[in-house]
C-alpha cells in the first residue's frame, strides 16, 4: 500500500468544505433519497491517482462500492472506468465533485512523473526521477502519493531528513572553509546521511567532487555541460553520482540521462495540467452503461 494515502481526517476536510452546510439543490429538488450509480472513467489515457480515496469518500458518505477499484499506478486508456460508487443521490452528489476534481490532479501529477521516468530510462534502465518538495502547501501527502504511485520518489520530503547544501547555505559560512572541511564537519554531526550540494558552475562541481561529495546537483546546466563534467569527474576515483536539476521535463529528460546524470531532479509535476476524469451519474432503475 502506498504509505501516504490519504487519512480519513483529510478526505472528510475535503467532503466538508464542499457541503459546509448539505447540497442545497438536492435538498430543495427532494432527490435524495432516490438511489442511483455514478461512474468515473478516463477521459483520455493517464496514469491513474487517487482512485482509493475517491473510492473511500463514497464509503464515508454511505456508498456502496461496486466492483474492484482500479489502483493508482494503472496506465488507462481513454474510456476506462476505475470506479463504480452507489446508493442515495444526495450522497452521490456530495462525493462527486470532490472526488472527481482530486483524481484529476493527482492523476495529472502521476502521469506527467510517469512520462518523465519513462523518458529518463530511455536512456538508462537505472535513471531515477526525484520530485522537489516545491509542491502547493498543504497537499503534500496528496503529491507524495501521485509520484509515488509513478514511479518516480520524493527529493525531499521536508527540510528534517536530508544534508542537501545550497549556495544560500554557503554564503554563510566562513569565506576561507574549504569543500573538504565543511564535509568532515557534516559526516562528523550525521554521519549516516550522504550530502548533496548545489552547483551552478562547473570549476565549482569540480571542487567539491575532489572533496568528496557523494551527490552533485547540477542546477540549471545543459546536457552538454553535464557531459563534459561527467567525463571529467569520472575519471577521478571516488567520483559523485551527477543529479541534473532545473528545467527538467519530458522533452529533455533523456538527454539528461545520456549525458550522465542518473538522477534527475524536477518539480514539472506537480505543475502539469489536470487529467480529465469523466463522470456519469443514472437513477437506479436506469440500464448500467
Amino acid at each position: 500500500m502506498n504509505p501516504y494515502t490519504l487519512p480519513d481526517t483529510d478526505l472528510e476536510a475535503l467532503l466538508q468544505d464542499d457541503t459546509p452546510c448539505g447540497d442545497a439543490t438536492t435538498h430543495t429538488l427532494g432527490i435524495g433519497s432516490r438511489r442511483g450509480r455514478m461512474v468515473l472513467r478516463a477521459r483520455y489515457a493517464m496514469t491513474l491517482c487517487g482512485s482509493e480515496e475517491a473510492a473511500r469518500m463514497g464509503v464515508l458518505r454511505g456508498l456502496n462500492v461496486d466492483g474492484p477499484v482500479l489502483p493508482s499506478g494503472s496506465h488507462l486508456d481513454a474510456g476506462t472506468a476505475f470506479l463504480s460508487l452507489s446508493g442515495p443521490a444526495d450522497a452521490l452528489h456530495a462525493v462527486w465533485k470532490t472526488a472527481q476534481t482530486l483524481v484529476e490532479y493527482l492523476s495529472g501529477i502521476a502521469t506527467c512523473a510517469a512520462e518523465l521516468l519513462a523518458a529518463a530510462r530511455r536512456a538508462h534502465p537505472d535513471a531515477g526521477v526525484v520530485c522537489t518538495r516545491k509542491n502547493f502547501p498543504g497537499t503534500k501527502r496528496a503529491a507524495l502519493k501521485a509520484i509515488l504511485c509513478a514511479g518516480a520518489s520524493p527529493h525531499r520530503i521536508s527540510l528534517s531528513e536530508t544534508l542537501l547544501i545550497f549556495p544560500e547555505h554557503r554564503a554563510f559560512l566562513p569565506p576561507d572553509e574549504s569543500p573538504a572541511a565543511t564535509l568532515a564537519h557534516l559526516r562528523r554531526q550525521w554521519p549516516e546521511r550522504p550530502v548533496v550540494v548545489e552547483v551552478a558552475q562547473a570549476a565549482d562541481a569540480l571542487a567539491w567532487a575532489a572533496a568528496g561529495v557523494d551527490i552533485l546537483q547540477l542546477e540549471k546546466m545543459s546536457p552538454d555541460t553535464v557531459a563534459a563534467l561527467h567525463a571529467q569527474i569520472s575519471a577521478s576515483p571516488g567520483h559523485p553520482r551527477l543529479a541534473a536539476a532545473g528545467g527538467i521535463t519530458p522533452a529533455n529528460a533523456e538527454a539528461y540521462v545520456r549525458a550522465g546524470a542518473r538522477i534527475l531532479v524536477t518539480s514539472a509535476p506537480y505543475f502539469a495540467p489536470p487529467k480529465d476524469v469523466a463522470v456519469t451519474l443514472t437513477p437506479a432503475d436506469e440500464p448500467r452503461s
